[in-house]
Formats: structure tokens, sequence, C-alpha cells
């Protein structure tokens, strides 16, 4: 049955794993709400007030006010960060190139981070993952993409990967959200990955890229399946790129709430 509400007050409700493709929204006051992870596809907002309204993500089309703006949005974000177009690469050699830019600019996002105390690099900012966290989620992407779909390791897991909120607990994938490591800890677990798709890609053919992955019959995380070598490696391209930006954006958070400004 279709559930209806009707002049009701949910303000504060939390909605999670809650399906609500085709519903229709009419006199909803959304003001202050907060959307993450969702599936905005096709969505047609009428009659709007939109204030101090932030989104990021995947934005492949959108249209305000009849003017389609992602193509703007596209070209802004290439002009601030002249690396972006690097990470659509095509073939074998692009996949190099925009791994030499990642691995160029983390390095200057490290050194920025050995600025700050420890504790701020545990920091959480507006709920999302500390600088280290997220260090740690990347040690999982690898391990995930690189280490079990594309080389066919069935446990690769390092016991301080972090695998992302959303996937279901599985019993070969190790998620200590209490585990505490240093800078320097983490850095050499990195290093280590890093080196591993530096090799994979040193070695990557146009024909390879093109191919597909065996699937890896042991559970875990990705299901075991083939997949397109491209995505494999798209996945960690994007992975690298998106949660840099994300750190450095609350690193800049953390020195703006010390400064008190």
């Amino acid at each position: 049955m279709t559930a209806e509400f009707r002049q009701e007050r949910l303000s504060g409700a939390s909605f999670e794993q809650v399906y609500l493709d085709g519903a229709t929204f009419e006199e909803v006051d959304l003001r202050g709400a907060r959307l993450r992870e969702v599936d905005l596809r096709d969505v047609r907002i009428d009659g709007a007030w939109l204030g101090n309204t932030r989104i990021s993500g995947e934005v492949e089309s959108l249209w305000v006010n009849g003017v389609e703006v992602a193509a703007y949005v596209e070209a802004e974000l290439n002009r601030r960060y002249p690396d972006r177009p690097l990470m659509r690469p095509t073939d074998a050699e692009g996949f190099r190139l925009a791994w030499a830019a990642l691995e160029r600019r983390w390095g200057q996002t490290v050194e920025r981070a050995r600025r700050f105390a420890p504790e701020q690099l545990h920091e959480r900012v507006d709920g999302e993952w500390s600088f280290i966290e997220t260090l740690r989620h990347l040690v999982f992407a690898t391990d995930a993409w690189v280490c079990r779909a594309l080389l066919g390791d069935p446990c690769p897991w390092h016991p301080l990967g972090l695998p992302h909120d959303q996937m279901p607990d599985a019993p070969s994938v190790p998620r200590d959200r209490a585990a505490k490591p240093s800078l320097d800890e983490m850095l050499a677990v990195r290093a280590e990955r890093m080196a591993i798709v530096r090799e994979v890609l040193a070695g990557l053919t146009d024909e390879r890229l093109a191919g597909k992955t065996e699937p890896v019959p042991e559970p875990g995380y990705p299901e075991s399946e083939s997949f397109a070598v491209r995505r494999c490696l798209g996945a960690i391209i994007n992975e690298e790129w998106e949660h840099r930006l994300f750190a450095e954006r609350d690193l800049d958070a953390i020195v703006s709430a010390a400064s008190g400004s």
C-alpha cells in the first residue's frame, strides 16, 4: 500500500534506506533538511524557494529556472582544479597521468596535514570522516577494487581499512570504527597501497583496460562477479580525487574554527 502523510509534523525525523521513488511532495517544509547519499535523478521541483542551498555529488544535468547549469558548474570546477579533466581517463596512458597527478596532490595535502595537531586529524567536521578516517577508507577502497576485484586476492584487507558507512557488515571485511592510528601509521599503509596501484598502472595496456576481471568466488566486497577493468581503476581514481577535496575542505574548516573566524 502507498503511505500518505497529510498535515503531519515530521520535523527531525530520520529516514534511512527508505524508498521514495515516485513520491509526491506538496507544500512540504524542508528547511534545514540534510540529504546524504540520495538518488535524485529525474526529480522535478516546481515553486521552490532555495536560499543558502548546497548540493554536492555527481551532477549529470541540472535545470534551474529553465537554464541548464551543469555545464557552467563543470567549467568552473575545471578552472579551479586544473588536474580535474585528467580524472576522466580514456586510455592506459591517461590513467597513468591521472595517478601521477593524484600522487602529487596528495603529497601536498599530507604535508599540510603534518602541520595539524594529532587530535585535529581525528576531528570530524559536520559529521564527515576525519582526515585519518579518510586515509583509512582509501586503503579499503584500494583493497576492494584493485587488490580483490582486479588482482583476485580474495581477502586483501588491512585491519585499519574502513569501509563506507552504507556497506553492510561482511564477515571477512574488518570495520574497526574505534581505531585511532597515527598519521605516520596510516601513511605507511597508504604508501604500500599506492605502490600497488602505481605498479598496476605501469603495466596497463589499452587492451587490458578494455577487458574484464575474473570473478573472485570467496565472499567479500565487491561481490563475486566479473567487472570491467575500467570500472575498477576508475573507482580508485574517483575515490582518491573526491576524498582529497573533502579532506582539504575539512582542514579548512578546522583552521577556521580554531581561528574563530
